[in-house]
């Protein structure tokens, strides 16, 4: 099971929680602003995992983030066979971001 820690105020997380609804024996969504011990623990990935410097360095949550049963830690909702947000579909469907 693919764990996802995100937040409803962010469009991105809302973006990839509607394309896993229904889909649980797949994703766990963790929602980090519903309570302290969630956002501690994604605190402590984001505090020790190199994935996230690019984001801290720019200033960014690092949310949506993906941790799969083997380990490893993404921030690419591709990764993870979801669509990022703000990409379009095009014909036969190829998908682009803008």
């Amino acid at each position: 099971m693919i764990k996802i820690y995100g937040m409803p105020t962010c469009p991105c997380c809302d973006y990839v929680h509607e394309q896993i609804k229904g889909r649980e024996d797949e994703f766990e969504y963790i929602n980090i602003g519903e309570n302290i011990r969630n956002m501690s623990v994604f605190t402590k990935l984001r505090d020790t995992n190199p994935i996230f410097d690019h984001c801290k360095e720019i200033g960014d949550v690092g949310i949506p983030a993906f941790v799969f049963e083997d380990g490893r830690v993404s921030i690419d909702p591709a990764d993870a066979g979801l669509i990022e947000y703000g990409s379009t579909p095009l014909l036969g469907g190829l998908f682009y971001i803008y």
